[in-house]
């Protein structure tokens, strides 16, 4: 299925671009969350007409996401966790932790902007996480896993 894409979005193309996707994933992810339009005749007609607009609101929420970036980069967020002597956790801490923490220190990020390359933390010490609020937008935040007796 072809579609006009009206937000960018990573591996698949720019703002206004044409793609050809599978069907699934155009029903059921991309018209859905607003991400994407059928490439119609009059989809494109109307998408050429409010293209200047669609740009400028993508403008806007990349400069929004920049601004909170330049306040979280560099933030160290510090978990607590019942740990082991080993220094070795009785479960992990996930990206759910994470994002709980964030509230409590006044930042307000989704689960799924929590990039957890590694996977889940199961060990004490202090981890690099990526945390990327636009496509165009990462922050570098630091995780500190305590441990508890």
């Amino acid at each position: 299925m072809q579609v006009i894409l009206m937000e960018k979005m990573v591996n698949l193309g720019q703002l206004g671009d044409i793609v050809k996707v599978k069907n699934g994933y155009a029903r059921n992810f991309l018209i859905p969350q607003g991400k994407a339009k059928r490439a119609t005749e009059s989809n494109k007609a109307e998408f050429a007409a409010r293209r200047v607009e669609l740009e400028a609101a993508e403008q806007a929420k990349a400069g929004e996401a920049q601004a909170a970036a330049d306040k979280i980069n560099g933030l160290t967020v510090q978990i607590a966790q019942k740990a082991g002597v080993d220094g070795k956790l009785f479960g992990s801490v996930t990206n759910a932790d994470i994002v709980a923490a964030m509230l409590q220190m006044g930042f307000t990020v989704e689960k799924s902007q929590v990039r957890m390359p590694d996977g889940h933390l199961k060990q004490v010490g202090e981890y690099p996480i990526s945390v990327a609020l636009h496509t165009d937008v990462i922050a570098h935040i630091t995780v500190s896993v305590l441990g508890e007796h």
